[in-house]
């Protein structure tokens, strides 16, 4: 892995997806969840509210960086707001 520039904050990125993957695989194998329909014009299950999220934190990280000069923890606190109010009423 000599080849990747590997930063300890890009560690951190990727565990912290990666533990968020496996905690939501064993909540679906503990309780599997139905399709809902919430705020999104579509029926969804927590998967699909995640994989949206996480999808959507990318582009509100990428807008930020594309339109202000500000710190991206605050860019971090709108994402995890955001995927916050998406699972919960996604």
């Amino acid at each position: 892995m000599g080849w990747m520039a590997w930063t300890q904050n890009t560690a951190i990125f990727f565990c912290c997806i990666a533990l968020i993957l496996v905690v939501m695989t064993l909540w679906e194998l503990k309780s599997p969840s139905l399709e809902r329909k919430g705020f999104l014009p579509m029926e969804t299950t927590r998967g699909d509210r995640l994989f949206i999220g996480l999808l959507s934190s990318a582009y509100i990280h990428l807008a930020f960086l594309a339109t202000t000069q500000l710190s991206l923890w605050i860019a971090l606190a709108i994402s995890v707001g955001w995927l916050l109010a998406l699972l919960r009423w996604g």
